[in-house]
């Protein structure tokens, strides 16, 4: 059976248009996905902060408390198992976890100390309730505490879910890839 001319025209006009939207389509993952890896942008789909578009600020001195940072987490035993669990999602970072967006609240030579919540050289740090349980009845282990190693950081997200240094402890600054400024976010 022969198409009349009408429909096959408009067939090969349809496949055509197809054909355009998907390597324009194509293109834009590309340009994003550059955009990402040498404009230091990243999208955050985690609630430990808002949702959306945010940017790697390069960090020009030693990290301090109240920097908001995008750290890549360390390769140990703890953030294995939080992977495994689905608390820490995987990336391009070292032992393939994705960079967080975490709240310096301790550097070297403060203390910390937890208990129902964390305290830093005895004053409490905001929203920082420590979870004896994750979401499906797991249990979590905590940090004992103590003095913040040199070269390192202690994080933390208000986030009540958040998997922070209250259960993996205090990490190299070294990990730091830089600030974390919002460019285009939304806030659940």
């Amino acid at each position: 059976m022969t198409l009349p001319v009408p429909t096959r025209a408009r067939a090969m006009a349809q496949r055509r248009q197809a054909a355009i939207t998907l390597s324009v389509s194509a293109a834009a993952v590309v340009v994003v996905g550059l955009a990402g890896l040498f404009g230091g942008y990243r999208i955050n789909l985690t609630p430990s902060e808002p949702l959306g578009v945010w940017r790697i600020v390069p960090l020009n001195r030693s990290p301090g408390v109240g920097d908001l940072v995008f750290i890549c987490p360390p390769d140990t035993a703890a953030t294995r198992v939080a992977r495994a669990r689905g608390y820490l999602r995987s990336g391009l970072c070292p032992g393939h976890f994705a960079p967080l967006i975490k709240s310096v609240v301790a550097v070297a030579g403060q203390r910390v100390e937890i208990a129902a919540e964390v305290t830093v050289d005895r004053r409490l740090v905001r929203a920082s309730a420590v979870a004896e349980k994750d979401g499906e009845g797991r249990p979590l282990t905590r940090f004992s505490g103590g003095v913040v190693p040199r070269g390192e950081v202690f994080l933390h997200s208000s986030f009540a879910g958040s998997f922070d240094s209250r259960y993996f402890g205090p990490v190299p600054a070294l990990g730091i890839l830089g600030l974390a400024r919002q460019v285009l976010t939304y806030a659940p």
